[in-house]
């Protein structure tokens, strides 16, 4: 039976990853220690994900585990030797960074460190998946020229119609603490990559989401935005008119690239995973797509100040993630996804 490594395992793209691969028939190890629930509070809690996945797969194994632990990260690798390792294990908060800069850096730069070199040392043929973000782009992206529509901001120049490309500088820019923290992980799985000819890659996310988000103001756009909508609760539009534009990507669909990866893998790869243009969406945007599903109007404040580092506007270019593995691609529109993450929220809502 083959074997998959899941950090992360409790999250939003881990538990899907768990999900798929337990559905496959691999043996699935989940790390994870509940971190999000310190970083967030109670509304970011995810046991209740973790105790899902045990009841529904005889074939997930749960790993109570910090990534910051480097004994414990390698005694691990070095006992499972997996075939594959999926690392989703994140702070994936610009606001929570700035606070908390070590356990940010520890986290997400030392904690992926430390499973490459627990990769390198036990398992070097195992493929390594690593979920990046579009935040090591820093704020260069809102560099470029934009337009300013009714209900958003769009790129003036055509050659960034379909979005932002690989190439895409990640230089000379505001990354936030915590944008900067992920490049340290993005470039050093690149490097572990080439310089020990190890199957890495790092896919910069857009917005990744889905009914599995334990959303919250701090990280969790759309989650926390269909939630506030539910509850009837104020959400918070930081800066730029509410028309900032984000390319949302389904749990699901970014799985499914994982899978081809994993299963066809390349060196030291780079991949912007995100929605494409089909799926961005503005703040104005999401709030009368989700006033048209569930009836009740969207409640909100304005604050004319952006978060630092912010993108005004950002969409995934998904063409070399097609070039490269051509079975792949979208399956979950947005209408889908706001649907899936409102009755998500509803039935969570009744059960607590």
């Amino acid at each position: 039976m083959k074997k998959i490594l899941v950090t992360g395992s409790s999250g939003l793209i881990g538990s899907e990853v768990v999900r798929k691969y337990c559905q496959s028939g691999w043996k699935v190890y989940g790390i994870d220690n509940n971190m999000r629930a310190d970083f967030f509070g109670p509304n970011g809690d995810t046991r209740w994900n973790q105790l899902r996945l045990l009841a529904e797969f005889k074939n997930f194994e749960h790993i109570e585990l910090d990534i910051r632990d480097r004994t414990g990260v390698s005694e691990t690798l070095k006992q499972l030797r997996p075939d594959a390792i999926v690392h989703t294990a994140a702070q994936p908060s610009h606001d929570l960074a700035a606070s908390r800069p070590y356990d940010d850096f520890d986290v997400n730069a030392v904690g992926t460190l430390n499973l490459l070199e627990a990769t390198r040392q036990h398992c070097p043929e195992s493929v390594f998946v690593h979920m990046s973000t579009n935040k090591v782009y820093g704020d260069a992206p809102n560099s470029l020229n934009l337009v300013e529509k009714d209900t958003r901001w769009d790129f003036a120049d055509a050659q960034y119609h379909d979005g932002i490309k690989e190439s895409f500088s990640i230089d000379q820019s505001k990354h936030s603490i915590f944008g900067a923290s992920k490049v340290a992980a993005d470039v050093m799985v690149q490097e572990y990559g080439r310089y020990f000819d190890i199957p890495t890659c790092c896919l910069r996310g857009g917005c990744l989401t889905g009914p599995n988000h334990s959303g919250v103001e701090l990280h969790g756009f759309l989650s926390y935005l269909i939630k506030c909508n539910l509850e009837q609760k104020k959400y918070t539009v930081f800066g730029y008119k509410g028309k900032q534009v984000r390319d949302n990507i389904h749990s699901h669909d970014v799985v499914r690239f994982m899978e081809e990866f994993i299963a066809a893998p390349r060196i030291g790869e780079v991949y912007n995973i995100g929605g494409g243009r089909d799926n961005s969406i503005s703040v104005l945007e999401a709030f009368a797509l989700i006033e048209d599903i569930s009836g009740q109007k969207m409640l909100y404040d304005y604050v004319d100040k952006n978060r630092a580092g912010d993108h005004i506007c950002y969409i995934s270019d998904l063409s070399k993630m097609r070039a490269h593995y051509p079975n792949w691609d979208i399956t979950k529109n947005l209408r889908t996804t706001f649907e899936e993450i409102h009755q998500s929220w509803a039935t969570r809502m009744v059960v607590a």
